[in-house]
């Protein structure tokens, strides 16, 4: 088997393969969570350029025994991809009988209120085949097998869509190393045999011995590479410490939350640089680290650090530590959190809940609530009222990036004063270092010179008033 990027390859000259998602609802998850779960991994369809068609939901106790659906569902599933319906088996009578027992037993009392969610609404027939499965679960290799079988084209789950986003979007070498041993992790145990694949290379001295299957040979090669990479990988790791060490006398600000939330929009608007900016899910993956503009002195750094999501898997947190490390080495988090999307309080627990997976949630953090200008105002009130002190604000709108660089600078230099100073034509040179280092609120020149109203750290301001001073004797 390859590794799951190369379906998508496979499909790479359809201009938007069609998909169907399928999800089961478990006990203790509530409608509206699945609706949220479903919702977020179309949107991660989207971001690989697949078009979910039809969404397939079926409730049960517990995910059916190697085909996760009911029998049922399994042949609803396969007529929007022109598949079987059926998972070629050597049970016996007996064997089956027992097994459908059993599954009718797990299925939830509401089996006959199962949802079949599609474009065309309940009850539409498939109008065009779907050339991927998508599966809002992690599966096992065995289950994953057995849906492509029943089905006839390619199943994803979701940890597979995840780590094909990554892939793509991994720009930088660190960024690329991390998400290849994710990715050869993942592929490991979802090696099958293909035929012929049973023979077995000759080994030991002068070519006896039982030697290696091919599948065992695949796993091995498997294994050396992932050592490869996680070697190459610590040593550019051990480089990036060393950078944060450097920067360790200075302030710093990491940018943390869910993936899309805004972190790069903000981060491009506190630093005015070239952040890249999407409407995508993880759109970011590589760290950036650029200074509070206008600067300060000292300079305040911020950095944007890869975003988050629900079910976020385990060898890509483990893989992306050295990236994470930003957020438990800084000074202060900015939690940002998209306060316009209704399943909000879920992604800023999943957040939290990483951030203390990787030691970073004793570190002082405020919390922003981005977005805001999509909130009506009876929104805003009740989001004001269940996270107290929070920041509102949109990373779009001028003044409200204003005022946080001004609440940092107050953090972290000291309080803000306003003033106005003369300055003398033989004395423009300062003009240029107040716009760099200070909030300018209004200028105007006179004869004698720059009347200039700014907002900047009291110390900045003497600064500037002892070189006026001497600069006049």
């Amino acid at each position: 088997m390859a590794i799951e990027g190369s379906i998508l390859e496979r499909l790479a000259g359809d201009e938007r393969p069609p998909a169907v998602v399928v999800a089961v609802q478990l006990p203790g998850v509530t409608d509206g969570e699945r609706a949220s779960s479903i919702a977020e991994l179309e949107r991660l369809a989207k971001t690989l350029g697949l078009d979910p068609i039809t969404r397939i939901v079926q409730r049960r106790a517990k995910l059916a025994s190697g085909i996760v659906l009911g029998e049922g569902k399994l042949k609803e599933l396969a007529e929007w991809t022109g598949g079987t319906g059926a998972v070629p088996t050597f049970e016996t009578a007996v064997a089956r009988a027992k097994r459908l027992e059993q599954e009718a037993l797990e299925e939830d009392e509401e089996e006959d209120e199962d949802e079949q969610e599609e474009a065309g609404g309940p009850g539409a027939k498939p109008t065009a085949k779907a050339k991927v499965v998508l599966v809002d679960h992690d599966l096992t290799p065995t289950q994953q097998t057995n849906l492509e079988k029943a089905t006839g084209v390619d199943v994803l789950d979701r940890t597979s869509v995840i780590l094909e986003i990554f892939h793509r979007h991994a720009k930088t070498r660190e960024a690329r190393l991390q998400v290849e041993i994710a990715r050869l992790r993942y592929l490991a145990p979802r090696l099958r045999e293909s035929g012929g694949g049973g023979d077995r290379v000759r080994g030991g001295v002068g070519g006896k011995g039982a030697g290696e299957s091919t599948l065992e040979l695949d796993r091995r090669r498997i294994r050396d590479r992932i050592a490869e990479l996680k070697d190459e990988l610590s040593r550019i790791g051990g480089g990036a410490k060393t950078r944060r060490e450097r920067r360790s006398e200075l302030p710093t600000v990491a940018l943390v939350g869910y993936t899309n939330a805004g972190k790069s929009s903000l981060m491009r608007a506190l630093t005015s640089s070239d952040v890249y900016v999407a409407d995508k899910l993880f759109a970011t993956l590589d760290t950036t680290v650029r200074r509070l503009v206008p600067p300060t002195e000292p300079p305040i750094l911020v950095s944007d650090t890869v975003g988050f999501i629900k079910k976020l898997p385990h060898d890509l947190v483990a893989s992306f530590r050295s990236t994470l490390d930003e957020a438990s080495d800084a000074d202060l988090l900015l939690h940002v959190v998209d306060a316009s999307d209704p399943a909000h309080a879920d992604q800023l627990a999943v957040t939290r809940e990483v951030l203390a997976e990787i030691g970073a949630d004793t570190v002082p953090s405020w919390l922003l609530l981005n977005k805001i200008d999509r909130v009506d105002e009876v929104d805003r009130a009740k989001l004001e009222d269940h996270y107290p002190g929070a920041i509102q604000l949109s990373a779009k709108r001028p003044a409200d990036v204003a005022a946080l660089r001004d609440r940092l600078i107050e953090h972290f230099i000291g309080k803000l004063e306003e003033a106005e100073l003369d300055i003398p034509w033989s004395h423009q040179r300062l003009i240029h270092r107040i716009h760099e280092n200070a909030t300018v609120l209004s200028e105007s020149h006179h004869d004698d010179g720059t009347r200039i109203r700014l907002r900047a750290p009291a110390g900045v301001i003497a600064e500037l008033r002892t070189e006026l001073t001497e600069g006049a004797r």
